[in-house]
Parts: structure tokens; sequence; C-alpha cells
């Protein structure tokens, strides 16, 4: 079964076949070196509202998603829970997403998440799959192992190795979207921890070094942009969270190329410091990216 036909199915909530396609297993990254801001800081709209504005100040989403070109979204779409509970990202934030995207003239934008709960629940219940579907855009699942292609991690201290999902690795751009929110043992999931879910022995991670798992993997495939929902925000009791006593409502957003400039930027919005959490520490000083804030190019804008 080729790609586009496994695509169309998974939209219209058909089981499909393994993917059969031998991929290339190289390190990209296809980050626009040209736009006018490092990073973006936004506050004090709607999710929707705030992507419109932060992405115009980086030229459009034309300055990333060319026509004709394939797009992966990559949410956070983990858990089995109402939009409500902040533990996935905005389903609004990834519908507009998308609309921008196909407006650029993207050949098509697929979405997907290797998730922790049943998949099906957490694409329909997160509000993710309808938003999803409502813009235009496909779902794709992430539950199977034959959908992942072993890929080597040049420069990995302990993660040498991992299995990538194929639309990642033919996609030609990778727009990451998390949310932002408290984490039990990664203290924060941002950006680089979002990357978990395009990946599929996660529990080798946990064994041997999360921290430093995540810092690895982030110079493998860095995404083309990051955007982190900060709208709401679960401020403990992470991943999961237990109730919506757990959310705040922050009305933020964080873009950027930059990965760890995105994960250090966010990480202060809960008062958080690099050297507090030791993957957007050692992706700092490993070069991965950036954390000196004040010496990058900021727009902050306030609706």
């Amino acid at each position: 079964m080729d790609r586009r036909r496994f695509i169309s199915l998974v939209s219209a909530g058909i089981a499909a076949a393994p993917f059969i396609k031998t991929l290339p297993k190289t390190s990209h990254n296809y980050a626009n070196p040209n736009t006018p801001f490092d990073l973006v800081a936004v506050r004090g709209g709607e999710a929707t509202a705030m992507f419109d504005e932060g992405i115009k100040s980086l030229g459009g989403i034309s300055s990333f998603v060319k026509r004709g070109q394939r797009v992966v979204v990559k949410p956070n779409i983990g858990w089995d829970v109402v939009p409500e509970r902040a533990a996935n990202t905005n389903p609004a934030l990834v519908g507009r997403i998308i609309q921008h995207c196909i407006n650029a003239g993207a050949k098509e934008v697929v979405v997907f998440d290797n998730t922790c709960d049943n998949w099906i629940r957490c694409y329909k219940n997160s509000g993710i799959e309808k938003a999803v579907k409502e813009s235009g855009g496909k779902i794709a699942p992430g539950n199977t192992e034959s959908y992942y292609q072993s890929v080597s991690v040049p420069g990995g201290k302990r993660l040498t190795s991992a299995k990538v999902h194929e639309l990642i690795l033919e996609s030609d751009v990778f727009i990451n979207v998390p949310v932002l929110k408290n984490h039990g043992s990664a203290k924060l999931t941002i950006c680089m921890k979002n990357l978990m879910g395009i990946v599929w022995d996660r529990g080798y991670w946990h064994r041997n070094n999360l921290h430093q798992c995540i810092a690895d993997f982030s110079a493998f495939r860095k995404p083309d942009l990051n955007i982190v929902d900060a709208y709401n925000v679960m401020k403990q009791n992470g991943p999961r969270g237990v109730d919506e006593e757990d959310v705040i409502l922050m009305k933020a957003m964080i873009i950027s190329t930059d990965m760890v400039a995105a994960d250090t930027a966010a990480a202060k919005l809960l008062d958080f410091e690099p050297k507090d959490v030791s993957y957007i520490k050692i992706a700092g000083e490993t070069g991965i990216g950036r954390t000196d804030l004040q010496n990058l190019k900021i727009n902050r804008i306030k609706i």
C-alpha cells in the first residue's frame, strides 16, 4: 500500500496496512535561517489569534511551507482527556496551523502522535481529530511498530539509534506543536520532549538517562518550526494531570525555529531556568540550540 492510499484510509477511519517504502536514514535540519526574529513570544489572546499574529511576524507560514510540499504537524495527543485538562495541545491551534499550511499551498498536512493512552480515544477526546479534519488535514496513527524505521543518532551519548515514524522521515516540512506542562520525569515537557512522540521505544529513554536521551535525539531531526501552546498550562501532576485544578489560564505562545530557545523561553513562563531542566541545559551546552535569550532577536507581541 502506498503512502497516499494509507493516509486516505486512515483519514476515513479505516485500519491501514504497514508502510513498505524504504526510507533514507539521515539527519536533517530544514529550519529557515532567514526569519526576521529568532523567537516570537505572544501573550493575551486566543490561541488562534496568537498564532496568526506570531507567524505573521516571521513572514507568514509561507516562509516555511511551499506549494506542493508535504507537511507533518506533531502536537501532543498523548492522553485520553478533554481539552480543558491541558494534557494535549489546544485543538483550535492545531486546526489553525493546518489552515495556514493549506492556504500556503501544502499538498497535504498530516497529524499524528505515538500516544500513551489508546490512540483512537486520544485523537477523539482531545478534540484534535475533529479539528484536523474540519481544517482539511489528515490523521494518521502512530501505534504500530511497523510504521517506524531505524535511524542512527550521530553524536548521541546515551541514544545512538532510534526508530522514527516514517511520516517524519518523508516530510518536506515538520512542525512541532507541544503543549507546555509539568512532567513528573522530565520536569517540563515542551519542544524537545514532544519529539518522544515520533519514536517507538520511549521506554529505552526512561531507562537510560531520560534527559540525555532527549538532548541526544534533538540533534537528529530539528523541526522546521516549533510552536509552543501555553494557552492553558498544566502546572502540576503532569503529564496527564488529575483534574482542571491542575491547570492555569496563561494565554501565551512561543514560536521559533530553535527548539532549545523555545524551550528556554517557555520554561521561564513557569519560572524555570535552563539549569533547572537538565535536557535544556545539555542541549544548550552542546550547541543544539541557544539558551542565551538576551542575545536573540525576540519579538514580543501583546494582544
